[in-house]
């Protein structure tokens, strides 16, 4: 890489630089992370929801496709590296404190979920009223985008419950 991460980011000096300067000084948390929402460029739709330290951003901005880093797996993940569903990057945009990321994309093959439908949000929550007609999830999405046995193969992923 021809930034190394220290390099990319500014340090954190005031609330006024953080908030209102042109210095990206991105805040992680204690675990060296930040949350990352992750969407359509076109649609706007919700596509998922992640994490990134400091060499999944710095690679994302250098690359211009999504890197993040998998908690379950404890390593670094260039998304669509095995699926080829690789997302890439249109715009970035931080938050204002700059504790959260935005990145929209566009998605080859049309699908981000490892489960093979298009958004990792695909289920839906029944609240308040639609409560009283019961709790199962309701499916939003019926068909899936790709068979994630062709892709991943036949084992499941133990890392991923």
């Amino acid at each position: 890489m021809s930034n190394a991460p220290e390099n990319l980011f500014g340090n954190r000096v005031t609330v006024e630089q953080v908030e209102e300067g042109h210095d990206l000084a991105p805040k992680f948390d204690a675990a060296g992370l930040i949350p990352c929402v992750t969407t359509d460029f076109r649609s706007g739709e919700v596509l998922m929801v992640a994490v990134m330290n400091r060499e999944a951003l710095s690679r994302t901005i250098e690359t211009g496709e999504a890197h993040y880093w998998s908690r379950s797996r404890q390593q670094l993940w260039h998304k669509g590296a095995t699926s080829g569903l690789v997302q890439t990057v249109v715009e970035m945009r931080i938050d204002d404190d700059q504790d959260c990321v935005w990145l929209r994309v566009e998605i080859a093959g049309g699908a981000s979920c490892h489960v093979g439908y298009r958004s990792c949000f695909y289920r839906k929550v029944p609240c308040g009223a639609e409560r009283a007609a019961g709790t199962a999830l309701e499916f939003l999405e019926t068909e899936k985008a790709f068979d994630p046995k062709v892709v991943y193969g036949d084992a499941p992923n133990p890392t991923q419950l």
